[in-house]
Order: structure tokens, then C-alpha cells, then sequence
């Protein structure tokens, strides 16, 4: 058995209405997801709002990252979450078990030691770098062995890319390449949270429309053996009404065989990480 991990970030529970983009007119694919799937607490018993910095932590690694740190901490890891990281999480959990493990991003690089040289990395990154093989670049993306955090590429322009860009349907096509080659499978897709930091109705639905293009062929496509697991650190796109996060619960969305392994008793950040490492074996 496989396992396709899409993280979302900053996708959580909202009300129905104007400042709430997430609806079934916009995505369709992923709220009939959300529909059956569990909530889970991001708050972690910290107050304050939840933050991406220790959210992802404690998705990774299913330590409960602001209780270590004592408060939410936004934007990249410290010391103390990399420390955290560095020692466990979970690819190095999947290597042990002798898996096969990727991030299916494609870093507009080219060597692990470039990303390493990098002043601010994200929390994925810091998990990766554990593990380099793990790691995709530039030229694994136009072979369609690995999706830019974009999807479709559009992203890279700015940046000097001159190749093609692909559909969502495309990307969801190289995605599921990519897993069917691995054990363990993540792709990460943080356009969300950014778009709901802007307050931007427009750019928000942008945004999702291009990722439930994309989840509706990844779920169309998943062959059998796969296990498809989709959640979120905290919630932000689905409140529009604020700059910030949310205090709204996020989905744990499974798909597949062993789907009720995932869903069952599941109730914060905390349980993802051995849930994984469960249907895994």
C-alpha cells in the first residue's frame, strides 16, 4: 500500500457566506472532501491563534510543537522547532521502516546544498533536508517527476522560467507518477494561505479553483493501492473577513484503503503523524 500526502495550508471550517470562498460553487471536489471528513483542532491548547511554523511541526512530527515552544510561532522554524525536526519526523520514521519517501515539490534549484545554504527554510524544507534523497529539482519537474507548489508552474515566470506550464490536470497526472513510484508521497500547496491573507475574493477563488482541478483528477486517478490523506495546519482562506488565521478546525480528509484507520477517533494536529506511520506498516 502507498501513501499520496497533500497538505493545504490554511484551509479550515467555516460558515457559509460572502467572505467564505470555500463552497461548493468555487471547489467543488474539495468541499464534497471536507463534507466527510473529521475536524481536527489546530488551537493545540495554546492560546492564540495557530501558525503554520508550529501547525506543520506538530502535523510532522505529532509532537505538540506550541506546547514545546509555549505559543504559536508564525512564518519559519527556529531553533527550536528545526532542533524538534532534526531529531524526528515523519520521513526519518518512514526510512526506518525501510519506505521509499519523496516530496514531490519541485524546488527551483539544484542540489540539497543549495536549499541547505538558504537563510529562512520552511518547516517541509527543514523535514526534507533530513532525508535529501527525498528532495526534487528543476530537472525532475520537466521530466513530470515532480509539481511546483504553484501547480502549474505560472510562479516560476518571475523567476526566469522559460518552459512550459501545465494544466491542473497535468500536475495531478505527474503527482500521481511520483507516487506510484514511492511509499510515502507529500505535496505541499501553501497558494492558500497567502490568498487568504490578502482579503482578495477574486484571487482566492483563483486559487481554488486551481487546486480542486487538480484534487479532482488526483482522486480520479488514485489507483487502489493508494491511500490519499489531505489536511491543513490551520484555518485562513475560509474567513476572508480577516487578515489572519482562524481558530476554525481543518479537515482530515482519507480516500482509499485503510481510510477508516486515519478518520477514526482523529481529533487534532497531533494524531496525522501516527496515523501515517500506522497504515504504513
Amino acid at each position: 500500500m502507498r501513501v499520496l500526502f497533500v497538505f493545504i495550508d490554511g484551509v479550515g471550517y467555516g460558515p457559509a457566506g460572502e467572505q467564505n470562498p470555500v463552497c461548493p460553487e468555487v471547489c467543488p471536489t474539495l468541499c464534497a472532501l471536507m463534507d466527510k471528513a473529521p475536524h481536527l483542532d489546530a488551537c493545540l491548547g495554546i492560546p492564540g491563534l495557530p501558525q503554520s511554523a508550529t501547525g506543520q511541526a506538530t502535523l510532522y512530527t505529532g509532537v505538540n510543537a506550541a506546547q514545546v515552544m509555549g505559543r504559536h510561532k508564525e512564518g519559519f522554524p527556529g531553533p527550536t522547532l528545526c532542533k524538534l525536526l532534526q531529531e524526528d519526523n515523519l520521513f526519518i520514521e518512514a526510512r526506518r521502516r525501510g519506505l521509499r519517501v519523496c516530496f514531490a515539490d519541485a524546488y527551483f534549484a539544484d542540489a540539497p546544498e543549495e536549499l541547505a545554504s538558504r537563510r529562512f527554510k520552511s518547516v517541509t524544507t527543514i523535514m526534507s533536508l533530513t532525508a535529501p534523497e527525498t528532495l526534487r529539482f528543476q530537472k525532475d519537474m520537466l521530466a513530470g517527476r515532480a509539481v511546483v507548489h504553484d501547480i502549474t508552474r505560472a510562479v516560476l515566470v518571475p523567476k526566469g522560467y522559460t518552459g512550459p506550464l501545465v494544466t491542473p490536470e497535468e500536475a495531478a497526472g505527474h503527482l500521481l507518477t511520483v507516487a506510484a513510484e514511492n511509499d510515502l508521497t507529500l505535496f505541499e500547496y501553501f497558494l492558500t494561505d497567502t490568498a487568504g491573507h490578502s482579503q482578495n475574493r477574486e484571487r482566492a477563488e483563483g486559487v481554488l479553483r486551481t487546486l480542486d482541478a487538480f484534487l479532482k483528477e488526483v482522486v480520479a486517478g488514485r489507483p487502489d493501492d493508494t491511500l490519499l490523506v489531505v489536511t491543513s495546519d490551520h484555518g485562513n482562506i475560509e474567513d476572508l473577513s480577516t487578515r489572519g488565521h482562524t481558530f476554525n478546525q481543518v479537515p482530515l480528509i482519507a480516500v482509499g484503503p485503510r481510510e477508516d484507520e486515519i478518520r477514526a477517533g482523529a481529533a487534532s494536529l497531533m494524531d496525522v503523524m501516527p496515523r501515517l506511520l500506522r497504515v504504513l506498516g
